[in-house]
């Protein structure tokens, strides 16, 4: 080794025909985001307000592009070698602490959060820049301009833990508009130009599954806390039928997703010539509302296990509504770019959710859910017939 650079080459080997499989430290990975998606939906729970969704949203965005900038950083190096497991056992005690900070990320905690942000990123991109100095040129250079961008974020994350409110919230805001930004624009530097999609060799098979097993820990989110509220209630007949609706909720979203749009993804990606425009276009940013979704969801289902009868409370109504909305929009545009056309069950789905939102004066949050939970299955069903009567014409 180096300090310059590792002599030892970390990247995945690449067989012809064969697709990298998700490494065990890749999954052990993830289960700081399994904490770190329950603390959003938690910060959610407890912040609804207009400011609280903002902030909500920021800390799920930021959740989010910690685990898929890792994501990208694992399809190329080889987490069974030692180096790459220990940037990931490091990268596992930044995301608790990042993960443990969220609750009071605007308050008390700003600090703790931010660094705990900055290092993530900006380690991990050092980390890359020294395994692929010697081995792979073209992606130290598009390294290079990765972390410049990181860089510059992270003068605003540290900058916002030092002031209050609004202003950490502003400042923090800009830190995210440059990450988000950055993959769209090439991470262009000067100097250094700009990346192309064809720079980013992906390994399709990899990108699309460590993408769904982020839907699977989104999902498990959900079902552990509405395992966990159901099981300090008393099982009265309308607590187990909302915990039965947030079930069949929870299936229908898993169903939606993973019948057909996940699959074909991932056979699209693992034989498209530039699969590095489809892993930032369909995984990197459209599976964003597809978790946001499941995550309000979650809260969704909390409220209405805690309260499954009497009036519907904008809060529930909101969170209902709006969980399997943004999921649904969100396989929209997943499915969108991996099928070129549109997804007339899920349009249909959305339709009957606006339909349905002003019945919450009337309905009890259970009935609300119910019929909420009725359409996001109408929608798996129908998906699964449509194509299952095109497959039957084609043949």
């Amino acid at each position: 080794m180096s300090l310059f650079g590792s002599h030892v080459n970390l990247l995945r080997e690449r067989k012809a025909h064969e697709h990298s499989r998700v490494t065990f430290v890749e999954l052990f990975f993830d289960l700081v985001f399994v904490f770190a998606i329950t603390q959003v939906s938690h910060f959610l729970l407890e912040h609804f307000t207009l400011a609280g969704v903002f902030q909500a949203t920021l800390l799920f965005l930021a959740v989010w592009w910690v685990w898929v900038f890792t994501s990208w950083v694992t399809n190329w190096l080889d987490p069974d070698t030692t180096p790459v497991r220990l940037l990931m056992f490091a990268l596992m005690l930044a995301g608790l602490v990042l993960s443990t900070s969220l609750p009071q990320a605007f308050d008390a905690r700003g600090l703790s959060f931010a660094v705990a942000y900055v290092v993530s990123q900006v380690g991990r991109s050092l980390f890359m820049l020294w395994s692929v100095r010697r081995h792979h040129p073209t992606n130290f250079r598009n390294f290079q301009r990765i972390t410049a961008w990181l860089v510059l974020s992270g003068v605003f994350w540290i900058a916002g833990a030092f002031v209050e409110h609004e202003q950490r919230f502003a400042l923090w805001a800009i830190a995210l508009a440059i990450e988000y930004a950055s993959p769209a624009a090439g991470f262009w530097t000067p100097g250094l130009g700009k990346s192309d999609t064809t720079d980013w060799d992906v390994e399709g098979d990899h990108m699309a599954e460590r993408c769904g097993l982020f839907v699977i820990i989104a999902l498990g989110e959900s079902v552990l806390v509405t395992g966990a509220t159901f099981a300090k209630m008393e099982w009265t007949m309308s607590v187990i039928a909302a915990f039965a609706v947030a079930f069949a909720g929870s299936v229908a979203m898993w169903w939606i997703y993973f019948n057909l749009g996940a699959e074909r993804g991932r056979h699209l990606i693992a034989g498209s010539d530039d699969p590095g425009r489809l892993a930032r276009l369909g995984y990197t940013y459209m599976h964003l509302p597809i978790i946001a979704g499941i995550v309000v969801a979650a809260v969704s289902d909390e409220l209405i296990l805690a309260h499954p009868t009497g009036h519907t409370d904008f809060k529930t109504a909101a969170t209902t509504i709006g969980g399997a909305a943004i999921f649904l929009i969100g396989n929209i545009l997943f499915k969108r770019v991996i099928t070129g056309r549109p997804t007339l069950s899920h349009w249909a789905g959305l339709a009957l959710l606006a339909l349905l939102a002003p019945l919450a004066m009337w309905l009890p949050p259970l009935a609300f859910g119910a019929c909420t939970s009725a359409i996001l299955i109408m929608v798996a069903m129908w998906e699964t017939w449509s194509y299952s009567h095109r497959q039957a014409s084609a043949h």
